[in-house]
C-alpha cells in the first residue's frame, strides 16, 4: 500500500500529532462498541431511556447538570424507585448549581426509596469561593454495565418535548452497548469518588439486554473523551481541534453556546482555507442572551472566509454535534466554549461510522431547512448598539 500523500496526509499528520502530544486519555479511552443508537429529538430519546431503566437487572449509575421535579423528573423517579424495590443498586449524581431550583425534598424523597443520591460540589467554606465555577456537566446514564445513555440532554420538561414551543430545547441523544459501557462506569466511578472520597462497587456487566435499531459497527470504534479542570490541557479542545485538523471535504457543526477562542477558530478558518465546506447550525434564541452576543461577535471573521452559518429560530438549539467527511461524528456533552474546555467535567464521544453518520446529516439537513442563514449584509444591519456590547463583552467570554 502507498504511503499518503498530500494535503490528506498534512491533516492526518497534524490531527495525530495533537493527539499524541495531549491526548493519552483520549487515546485510552478508544473502545469497540456493539451497537450505536440515535434518539433525533427528546420523546425518542426519553422514551428509550425510561423502557431500558425498567428493564435494569443489576445497577443503574446516573449523572446529570439539571434535573428538575417535574413531569420528566418524577418520572424518573418513579423509575428509580421501581428499580431499587426490585434490587437494583441505583446512584444518582447531579451538579448542586445546576439543580438548584430543583426543592431537596426531591431527592431526600429518593434516598428514602434507596436511592444514594451525591450532590456534586456544594457550597463549601473549605473550598472557597472557586468551589462556584466547577460544574459536573456530564450526561451519562449506565445500565448493568452493558448499555448506556449520553448526549446533551438533561432530566426536565423542556428537554423532553413537553411544555409551551418555544420554550423547549432542541437537542439529540443516544444509546450504546459493548465494553465501551464499562468504561463509562469507571468514569462515573471516578468522579463519584473524587466528590465522596470512595467510589461504588458496581457488580459486573450483564448480557446486553436493549434491542432496537442501530447502527452496527464493525471493524470500528467509539473514542470515549473524559475532560475537566483537574487536567492541566483540556482534553475536550484537543479533540475537537483533532477533528477539525482532520476534516477534508466537510464540517457539519451544530453547537448553542458557541464561544470558540482563539484556537478553535483558527482551526476553524484553516479548514475553511483548505477548501472545506463547513456549516454551523447555531441558535437564533438563547436562554444565556450575553452567548449569543458572543457568539455573533465572530460572525464576520467567519463569513469572511466562506463559513456557511445558520440560526435555528423555532426551538432553543442545544445539541451539540460536529459531522467530519460524513463519517466521524463528535457527540455530547461538551460547548464550543471556554467553560467546557477548563471548567466544566464533560463527556463527549467520537464515533466513526457511517451510517451513524448519515444519520447526523439527515438531522442536520432537517434542521437547516428550518434555520434562517446569516449572510454577510444581514450580519451587517445590527445596530450600533449591539457591535458596542459585543466589544465590551469580548473580554468575558472566557468566564462565561
Amino acid at each position: 500500500m502507498k504511503p499518503e500523500t498530500g494535503s490528506g496526509a498534512v491533516r492526518s499528520t497534524r490531527a495525530h500529532r495533537l493527539l499524541r502530544r495531549w491526548g493519552r486519555v483520549v487515546l485510552s479511552r478508544t473502545v469497540p462498541v456493539e451497537e450505536v443508537k440515535l434518539y433525533p429529538t427528546g420523546p425518542q430519546f426519553f422514551e428509550a431511556f425510561f423502557s431500558a431503566l425498567a428493564t435494569a437487572q443489576s445497577y443503574i449509575c446516573i449523572e446529570y447538570y439539571i434535573i428538575r421535579a417535574d413531569q420528566t423528573g418524577n418520572r424518573l423517579a418513579e423509575e428509580l424507585t421501581a428499580a431499587c424495590r426490585r434490587g437494583v443498586q441505583v446512584f444518582l449524581m447531579y451538579d448542586y448549581i445546576g439543580c438548584i431550583d430543583t426543592p431537596e425534598t426531591y431527592f431526600r424523597e429518593l434516598r428514602r426509596q434507596g436511592v444514594r443520591c451525591l450532590a456534586f460540589n456544594p457550597p463549601s467554606f473549605r473550598r472557597g469561593i472557586r468551589w462556584f465555577d466547577r460544574r459536573d456537566h456530564r450526561k451519562l446514564t449506565v445500565i448493568d454495565g452493558s448499555l448506556a445513555f449520553l448526549g446533551g440532554l438533561n432530566i426536565a420538561d423542556e428537554y423532553a418535548g413537553l411544555g409551551k414551543e418555544h420554550l423547549r430545547f432542541r437537542d439529540v441523544g443516544f444509546s450504546l452497548t459493548g465494553s465501551a459501557t464499562s468504561h463509562l462506569a469507571e468514569l462515573f466511578q471516578d468522579i463519584w469518588k473524587m466528590e465522596e472520597g470512595s467510589a461504588p462497587e458496581l457488580p459486573g456487566p450483564l448480557e446486553a439486554h436493549f434491542a432496537g435499531a442501530a447502527c452496527q459497527i464493525e471493524e470500528s470504534r467509539i473514542s470515549l473523551v473524559s475532560g475537566g479542570p483537574h487536567q492541566l490541557r483540556s482534553t475536550i479542545r484537543t479533540v475537537f481541534r483533532g477533528a477539525l485538523a482532520l476534516a477534508g471535504t466537510e464540517l457539519l457543526i451544530a453547537n448553542p453556546y458557541f464561544i470558540p477562542g482563539p484556537l478553535i477558530l483558527r482551526s476553524l478558518l484553516r479548514a475553511a482555507r483548505r477548501g472545506v465546506i463547513i456549516r454551523l447550525l447555531l441558535p437564533a434564541r438563547s436562554d444565556v442572551p450575553v452567548v449569543r452576543l458572543l457568539s455573533r461577535s465572530v460572525y464576520r471573521q467567519l463569513l469572511d472566509a466562506g463559513i456557511e452559518i445558520y440560526e435555528l429560530e423555532q426551538e432553543l438549539l442545544h445539541a451539540k454535534l460536529m459531522l467530519v467527511d460524513g463519517s466521524r461524528t463528535v457527540i455530547g456533552s461538551a460547548n464550543l466554549d471556554q467553560r467546557s474546555f477548563h471548567r466544566n467535567f464533560e463527556i463527549n464521544a467520537v464515533v466513526h461510522c457511517r451510517l451513524f453518520g448519515a444519520q447526523i446529516r439527515a438531522l442536520f439537513g432537517a434542521d437547516l431547512i428550518r434555520s434562517r442563514r446569516i449572510t454577510a449584509d444581514i450580519h451587517g444591519q445590527r445596530g450600533t448598539m449591539v457591535r458596542l456590547l459585543e466589544r465590551l463583552l469580548q473580554p468575558f467570554g472566557w468566564f462565561l
